[in-house]
């Protein structure tokens, strides 16, 4: 591998390595993110090699396994260029028929992503999920391969460190930056450019700069994907940082259950150094940065500033007390500089096409684009790179297509275990910092869960409550013991043990954690319950007063019962019922024994004929006399 010693060298480098391809040999790219590798991508990237290799074509077909694309609800997914012809749902039993079609440029139809219309799509960027998407920062996950530092180089990677180390001062990176006005995607959207410059222009050396890829939220896995996917950008970003600040040493801290993006950055480290872009005199220029990759425990809040420092320092990941700020100090007590990884992948971008051209995408207080992991009760979903201020009704309807089965929507919760729920009357908000923090939500580091018709709300605030007191690290009491009365209150309620004065409670615990816990997993740990409180109060009191679950969702408030005028005696639910609770013998209509009955829901799940019933707050009705045959037959 050359070893690049000046700004020259690389360029000469990009220009040999685009010389030597060319952009009309087709190429086959297999998605290989986690996401699409646990569908079966890596059979199907293997049976592609294998058919290729068969057939003679190495020559003539380029096969790339590239990043997480993005749609993961259709993974695997296989994209065919020039023409950029997306396949869907490949399985290596596909993979003959497509490798024959590549060789007589046709499209296999049947693998095509079916539209809202049923209509067949073949361009990638035709499919709706991605036709309303901006993608500056993670489009380039689905062109490279992230074990190759040439394919980075050769989309103009590390060309705008080369910029920032050859024409530009520390101090104008850092007002680049400030005039950009980048937020920090990780949580609390604080500017990146203050810390950056508060690490700066603190006492103390060594200072550091830290990649934060801990990722605890349930449901988010942008950061993983800009890792796994694309490692040299957020590098990249991070050199530039370190340059602008004055650190010569950085972590990049990845939580263990993120191998993957361990293995793939790790390689990126490697070639970075080899090649010169990285460790001593980087490029010539006198500059010398090196990195470590530091692995996490697992725990969530060690996703916290504080605490993932303790955790670099080999100390048990528990955040501290915060009387001065960790770009102050931090690692050692230096000045340490840390964001996460998307933060670190939008400074390459910035330095590149300027400050202006960054506030000219987004809404006046958040600017650039965000990355959210769309899941729950949706048609389409995987992530989603979207400008500032979209609403959350586009992102939701005509990128995710809407919700599942035709159901009704009911609330959206953004930022994670400590964001907030959004109801349906806010549809139509403008998706930034500031306006999610109105709501009593927050972007976080961009979890975004839907919600149907179907969601308990009483019981959504209990699951994230819940996951919080199990990740809480239990050091300041109003979190620990906030969380664990928290929890004990809304299992009473979702249980039929509620009471009215408990609401009044809940509103008291949530203001006293607010007010006094140690970190942000405490002082935000409440927003799903006072959301949804605030925005779902008569179902709380419907579990309190009436004793009645309106989304038939807890299992102590609901019922099953046979409805004798649909019963057809298939006996699907008497083969089917784990505890036997079902009563009936051949061609006769079929009834549950409430005595032994654990409301699994089983019967409810396999009835072909909408028979069994699932009640709240009312008397089952009673059964026909055994023996009672079907009105009708099937």
């Amino acid at each position: 591998m050359p070893r690049l010693n000046s700004r020259a060298d690389l360029e000469e480098l990009r220009k040999e390595i685009l010389a030597k391809r060319d952009p009309n040999k087709p190429r086959i790219t297999v998605c290989s993110g986690t996401a699409c590798s646990a569908s079966g991508a890596r059979q199907v990237a293997v049976a592609l090699e294998e058919e290729i290799r068969k057939r003679g074509l190495d020559a003539e077909v380029e096969l790339k396994k590239t990043g997480c694309h993005g749609f993961c609800e259709k993974g695997p997914l296989v994209v065919v260029y020039p023409q950029e012809i997306c396949y869907v749902r490949v399985r290596p039993e596909d993979v003959p028929e497509i490798v024959q079609s590549v060789k007589e440029n046709r499209i296999i139809s049947r693998l095509l992503y079916v539209g809202p219309g049923k209509e067949r799509i073949s361009r990638e960027s035709e499919i709706p999920f991605y036709k309303y998407q901006k993608r500056i920062v993670f489009g380039l996950n689905r062109q490279v391969d992230p074990k190759s530092i040439e394919d980075y180089i050769a989309s103009g990677g590390y060309g705008a460190l080369a910029k920032a180390l050859f024409e530009m001062s520390p101090e104008q990176v850092l007002e680049e930056i400030k005039k950009a006005d980048l937020r920090g995607r990780g949580g609390g959207g604080f500017p990146a450019g203050k810390k950056w410059e508060t690490a700066r222009n603190a006492l103390g050396e060594p200072k550091y700069v830290i990649v934060n890829c801990d990722e605890g939220d349930p449901g988010a896995y942008m950061d993983r994907s800009l890792m796994e996917g694309n490692p040299h950008r957020v590098l990249e970003g991070l050199i530039i940082g370190a340059y602008a600040i004055g650190a010569r040493e950085g972590f990049i801290y990845v939580r263990e259950e993120y191998p993957l993006a361990v293995e793939n950055v790790k390689v990126a480290i490697k070639q970075a150094e080899e090649y010169g872009l990285l460790g001593e005199n980087i490029l010539g220029s006198g500059f010398d940065f090196h990195v470590r990759v530091h692995r996490g425990a697992g725990a969530f809040v060690s996703g916290e500033s504080t605490a993932l420092m303790n955790a670099i320092e080999g100390r048990v990941g528990e955040p501290r007390m915060k009387y001065i700020h960790t770009a102050v100090s931090g690692i050692k007590g230096k000045p340490s500089c840390l964001n996460n990884v998307e933060t670190w992948a939008n400074v390459p971008l910035i330095i590149e096409h300027g400050a202006d051209w960054f506030r000219s995408i987004g809404t006046e207080k958040s600017k650039g684009t965000k990355i959210f992991s769309l899941v729950g009760k949706v048609n389409d979903t995987g992530l989603v790179e979207v400008p500032m201020g979209i609403t959350l009704r586009d992102i939701i309807y005509k990128i995710g297509g809407g919700i599942k089965g035709g159901k009704k929507f009911k609330a959206v919760q953004t930022g994670g275990p400590s964001g907030g729920v959004i109801p349906e009357e806010y549809l139509d908000t403008p998706v930034d910092f500031d306006r999610l923090v109105e709501l009593g939500s927050m972007m976080g580091s961009g979890g975004m869960i839907v919600m149907d018709e179907d969601t308990c709300m009483v019981d959504i605030a209990r699951f994230f409550v819940g996951f919080l007191l199990e990740e809480s690290c239990g050091k300041c009491v109003p979190c620990r013991e906030g969380l664990r009365v928290l929890h004990s209150i809304l299992t009473d309620i979702c249980e039929g043990r509620g009471r009215d004065e408990d609401l009044k409670l809940i509103e008291e615990i949530a203001e006293t954690m607010k007010e006094t816990s140690l970190c942000a997993l405490g002082t935000t740990a409440a927003n799903p319950v006072l959301t949804t409180l605030k925005y779902f109060r008569s179902e709380y009191e419907a579990h309190i007063r009436e004793r009645r679950c309106p989304a038939k969702v807890c299992k102590s408030l609901i019922a099953y019962y046979i409805d004798p005028e649909a019963c057809q005696a298939c006996g699907a639910c008497l083969k089917n019922c784990p505890v036997g609770a079902v009563e009936g013998g051949e061609d006769e209509i079929h009834r549950i024994d409430q005595d032994k009955c654990t409301k699994c829901g089983t019967c409810y799940e396999v009835c072909a004929f909408n028979a069994v019933k699932k009640i709240s707050g009312e008397p089952v009705p009673p059964s026909p006399p055994r023996g009672t045959r079907p009105r009708a037959k099937r």
